[in-house]
């Protein structure tokens, strides 16, 4: 039995409860001020446990500094995890339910008894028996996306903090806010948070390394009509909204959403539709493994457009499209120490290691590209951003040791590699590890 178990379901338990959903239609940083609540009680934390420099941002982060205990390290790492839960479900009175040895049964949440987690549906879950399984209760997230990873990096800190006969290089921990909502990683962050090299604590399945990403853009397209009362409309009216499901009806639905995509294939997605008659705005994300098929993306919804302006030229039709994150094997490929790292730490810590694409995208991907390269660590969460949401605590354990193991590989890490530019784009490459 790992040593973090209890440790980890104690502060995993208390800070789901706190209320940390941001808020995408804020225009402050950070996107909710409800976020600080845990904030605050981190900084705090990491100051009684004796973390140094441990600081909090007015926009929304707390950094604090683990100091090294040896000098053979010559960079600096950091640990990375965000306090944030997705908007798209309630994350108010989260009510944790540990479901201790998992029996391999279906798991009804009591709250919603029509929510339930079968093995059947969700085969990880399976794997899973004899775990101590953790739930919400049927009627909001769990939150474990990614307070798994903030309980994890806790754990460790205080781990290498009361055993400084481990051997590390100074570590650095940041916990960021408004990334479920692509604001995690303002432009002062890696100044701020000092490491030459780092991990987000924000993955998946147990063993999970993930150094490719989505590349990411959000279009929004506004279409203004020609309002008049409708009782004189005719030849004179133009229906913004008609236009606008004309537009979300000619992308291609069948070929090109993410509920018809997988793998390597990337898509674009209408996440928002508001307005009236008279003006409409649609917003979309765009997601591609490569920079042709991302920018191919954005041409076909431009062209779709154009298509529809035509159709009405008394309409006014605009499409703007804002770069996100990019696939953070662009600049990775290029050293992937510290993916190789990563990997044999997994098997020091006796969990076997792979490396998968995901289609998504961390605050890893964002640093990556600002020049402190990022890989993503799994954290064990499952099924998230929904009342399925749920979450092993072994997984958790299995995560923080292997932490504990890499922080100690760094301390002997060779040197980097010269910095390069960022790559050109490569071939696509296959979702086995890198090993």
């Amino acid at each position: 039995m790992s040593p973090f178990l209890s440790e980890l379901e104690e502060r995993f338990i208390r800070y789901v409860k706190i209320d940390t959903t941001a808020d995408p239609a804020s225009t402050t940083s950070p996107s909710s001020q409800i976020q600080f609540d845990l904030l605050n009680l981190l900084a705090r934390e990491l100051q009684e446990m004796g973390a140094a420099q441990v600081e909090t941002a007015a926009y929304g982060a707390v950094f604090a500094t683990i100091p090294a205990t040896t000098e053979a390290s010559t960079r600096t790492i950091g640990l990375l995890a965000h306090v944030d839960t997705a908007p798209q479900f309630s994350g108010t009175n989260i009510k944790p339910i540990v479901h201790r040895n998992y029996s391999g049964e279906d798991i009804v949440l009591p709250d919603d008894p029509s929510r339930i987690l079968s093995p059947k549906e969700l085969p990880y879950l399976g794997q899973r028996r004899g775990d101590d399984i953790v739930t919400a209760s049927g009627t909001t997230l769990l939150g474990a996306d990614d307070k798994a990873g903030v309980a994890i990096i806790m754990a460790v800190a205080r781990h290498l903090l009361n055993n400084p006969h481990i051997p590390h290089g100074p570590i650095r921990i940041g916990f960021t806010t408004d990334e479920e909502i692509g604001r995690g990683v303002p432009a002062g962050l890696p100044g701020a948070l000092k490491a030459d090299v780092a991990y987000t604590l924000d993955g998946a399945h147990r063993g999970e390394i993930v150094y490719e990403t989505f590349s990411a853009d959000a279009a929004k397209v506004v279409i203004k009509g020609v309002a008049i009362h409708p009782g004189w409309a005719k030849d004179k009216l133009v229906n913004a909204a008609h236009l606008a499901a004309k537009i979300v009806d000619t992308l291609p639905q069948a070929t090109l959403t993410p509920e018809s995509t997988s793998g390597r294939q990337g898509f674009l997605h209408v996440v928002g539709m508001s307005g009236s008659a008279s003006e409409m705005v649609i917003d979309i994300i765009l997601r591609d493994f490569e920079r042709e098929g991302l920018a191919a993306h954005g041409a076909l919804l431009q062209k779709v457009c154009d298509a529809v302006q035509a159709g009405e030229p008394r309409a006014t039709i605009t499409c703007t499209i804002t770069p996100q994150y990019r696939n953070m094997r662009y600049w990775l490929e290029n050293d992937l120490q510290p993916v190789e790292l990563a990997l044999e730490a997994c098997r020091k810590a006796g969990v076997e290691p792979f490396s998968v694409p995901i289609r998504g995208g961390t605050d890893g991907s964002r640093l990556t590209e600002m020049g402190v390269p990022t890989p993503n660590l799994f954290t064990g969460m499952q099924e998230i951003h929904g009342p399925l949401e749920w979450v092993s605590l072994q997984d958790m354990a299995a995560a923080t040791e292997t932490v504990i193991e890499l922080v100690q590989l760094w301390a002997v890490a060779g040197p980097p590699k010269t910095p390069a530019e960022p790559a050109q784009e490569s071939p696509a490459k296959t979702g086995s590890a890198v090993d």
